[in-house]
């Protein structure tokens, strides 16, 4: 009976410290959720916990029913408990082995030969079990009861010390390599491995004392105390500083940079409100996608480059982080977003969060809008009332209001009528002159509690709707702002019939006709016309605080192509601006092309050529120099410059560094083609 008291012990010192992992057993792991190595290590540590618990039971039976063995039913009974406790107790080292090959998250040849050799072993000891009743393998009691122990025993336990071994050497290995918390989780791995194999070796040597046993309660203790607590620990400390953080954020996201997998760790309320689509498989693909639905179209391609897997690497050279800023449709209305990407420790993940800085670089424009020349009130008032067919000016205390009508083009108003209610006069006129599939749209948003918690936070709201006048619909915006005095809202009404029909016909026309304005006809590449809206939309955002990150200009000429008209005829002049075209196309693959003048070329480069922009440089120039000796082929004179945002105002700026490296390299391909003749 006293044999049994340690697996006693050992099984209820089990249940108290890890109950929580014992309630993660799953027989295997059939989702997704647990495949991720964190939950897959969860789960075979409460294989493992399961297996030891069941060998603790079994031998505390033993214990028990040895002593009484002289019994032929309790023999019987010891026979098969003692069958058990072999099983099981190879069972602790086939969970334990699968434990830290899921703990290491190693999915390399090594972990995968532990995994198979064990299971081998395991096959083996189940055998010698199953034949064991029929040929004495492992082990038999005689004729006066006495336990027997067989080669087979020993064989079994010694080719399991054999990997055991194996696998202290290894934890010990990769303890060496490694720092900090890992560091001590990882000698705490190795020496349980060091601990159930020494134990396992004096139970060898004496089987009248529960060794093994001993040798894993100190061993589930020590992963109690060093691996399991300790990574609770960590995570709740992490999980606080995280939730703080991200409070000043309005999105943060923890990224796999190798799968894309990812997690979206908190969201503000406004950014939450957009109900961006977030299935956390692969970051890379998924906003790529997000970026065409919610980004402002201005600023789609730029954002796009800066969520490819290989340019974050490349902009995370050198450095632990880096922010860039675009604008995202919030509301329909676009907000300036700056991001910042941070490597984290691991050099496995990195950390991207979103904050709205709409407001800073409003206030930033605000200031500069002051040092503008002032106007007075009255000329602001006309200059409104130009836009407004009728407008309402209504007293927040009571809804009382008096009506405006603007009469004509200088913003003279003219009182029109009065009323006690302005919400109440406005339902009833909405059901005679709002078109009936817009009325609900109206009633919901002149409503007196809407507007007053829609104007604590915003300076004006608006809506469209269609109303019928002579049997006609007509389009109209209603704009509602708080008065100067803070006592009155100012609801405005404007016909925008005309406006709602010309985008239709401008949507309608851009399809067929904007992209033909902007290519040129010989080459099929950009024209001057869409470096022009390039070059204004750039600078723009450069004005505005939007450092487009990053870019740069390849400013091109093609030589000879005077020579080529005179002597050849302009067929083959054509026929050479298009071969410098499409060389240029297959160098700068990522980038658009523009021809800028007759001979003139011109590549803003972005995204992965900008990353390669030397690489790329490199090519065209070894290309050009090939052209040159075999004599076929065109000769592009080529410079390249880059924005730098600390220094550069203006887009002309870049342009005109890369024209003065242009004609550095015009010049020195000249003196190279002469001194071949």
């Amino acid at each position: 009976m006293s044999y049994s008291i340690i697996s006693v012990l050992a099984f209820i010192l089990n249940l108290i410290i890890n109950h929580e992992p014992l309630r993660h057993f799953k027989i295997y792991s059939k989702g997704k959720k647990e495949k991720k190595s964190e939950h897959l290590t969860t789960i075979r540590y409460s294989h493992f916990l399961t297996a030891a618990n069941c060998y603790f039971i079994t031998d505390i039976i033993w214990g028990i029913l040895f002593d009484y063995r002289s019994n032929d039913t309790v023999l019987a009974f010891l026979y098969w408990d003692c069958t058990l406790y072999f099983a099981f107790l190879f069972l602790t080292i086939v969970t334990w082995i699968r434990y830290i090959v899921a703990y290491l998250n190693k999915k390399g040849r090594l972990s995968k030969i532990f995994i198979k050799v064990q299971w081998i072993l395991f096959a083996i000891g189940l055998i010698h079990l199953i034949l064991n009743p029929f040929h004495p393998l492992i082990f038999y009691f005689n004729a006066e009861h006495e336990y027997i122990t067989e080669p087979g025993r020993h064989t079994s336990f010694i080719l399991q010390l054999t990997l055991y071994t194996l696998t202290t050497i290894y934890m010990f290995y990769i303890a060496c390599k490694s720092s900090g918390g890992n560091k001590v989780r990882h000698i705490a791995v190795g020496t349980t491995c060091l601990v159930m194999n020494i134990f396992l070796v004096l139970q060898i040597l004496n089987s009248n004392y529960p060794f093994y046993g001993m040798g894993l309660l100190i061993g589930i203790c020590v992963i109690h105390s060093f691996v399991e607590a300790g990574e609770m620990r960590e995570k709740e400390i992490y999980d606080h500083i995280a939730t703080s953080l991200a409070e000043d954020y309005e999105a943060l996201y923890y990224i796999n940079i190798k799968t894309g997998e990812f997690l979206e760790f908190s969201t503000n309320q406004k950014y939450d409100s957009m109900n961006v689509p977030i299935k956390n498989r692969d970051f890379y693909t998924e906003t790529q996608t997000n970026i065409e639905k919610y980004v402002h179209p201005d600023d789609r391609e730029f954002a796009k480059t800066m969520y490819q897997k290989d340019a974050m690497l490349k902009n995370l050279e050198s450095k632990k982080s880096y922010s860039y800023k675009y604008r995202i449709m919030v509301g329909g209305q676009p907000r300036h977003f700056q991001f910042t990407v941070m490597r984290t420790n691991d050099e496995m993940h990195v950390i991207l969060y979103g904050k709205d800085i709409d407001d800073e670089i409003t206030a930033k424009n605000m200031r500069l809008e002051n040092q503008k020349k002032h106007v007075t009130f009255s000329q602001i008032a006309e200059l409104l009332a130009v836009n407004y067919d009728v407008i309402y000016y209504v007293s927040i205390e009571d809804s009382s209001y008096i009506s405006y009508e603007c009469r004509n083009i200088y913003g003279h108003l003219d009182m029109q009528k009065s009323g006690d209610d302005f919400f109440a006069d406005s339902k009833n006129d909405i059901s005679k002159i709002v078109h009936k599939s817009d009325q609900d749209i109206v009633l919901a948003f002149i409503d007196r509690d809407h507007i007053i918690s829609t104007l604590k936070d915003k300076k004006s709201c608006s809506t469209e709707y269609r109303i019928m006048a002579f049997k006609k619909t007509h389009y109209v915006r209603m704009t509602v702002r708080k008065a100067a005095d803070g006592k009155h809202y100012i609801f405005g009404i404007e016909n925008i019939d005309n406006e709602v029909k010309k985008e239709k016909q401008h949507l309608k026309e851009l399809n067929t006709e904007k992209e033909l304005a902007r290519r040129d006809e010989l080459t099929g590449v950009k024209n001057k016309t869409a470096y022009n809206e390039l070059e204004k939309s750039v600078q723009a955002n450069i004005d505005n605080g939007m450092d487009y990150l990053p870019f740069g200009l390849v400013v091109c000429d093609a030589n000879n192509l005077k020579k080529i008209n005179d002597t050849e005829g302009h067929v083959a002049g054509d026929e050479y601006i298009k071969k410098s075209a499409m060389l240029l196309c297959d160098t700068f693959v990522h980038s658009p092309v523009f021809r800028f003048g007759g001979d003139e070329f011109v590549v803003f480069l972005r995204g992965n050529d900008y990353i390669n922009r030397k690489m790329l440089m490199e090519a065209l120039h070894s290309q050009i120099k090939s052209n040159l000796k075999s004599g076929a082929g065109p000769i592009l004179a080529s410079g390249m410059a880059e924005y730098t945002p600390e220094t550069d105002t203006l887009f002309s700026e870049i342009f005109a560094r890369a024209d003065k490296e242009m004609y550095k390299n015009k010049r020195k391909l000249k003196k190279e083609e002469s001194s071949l003749r």
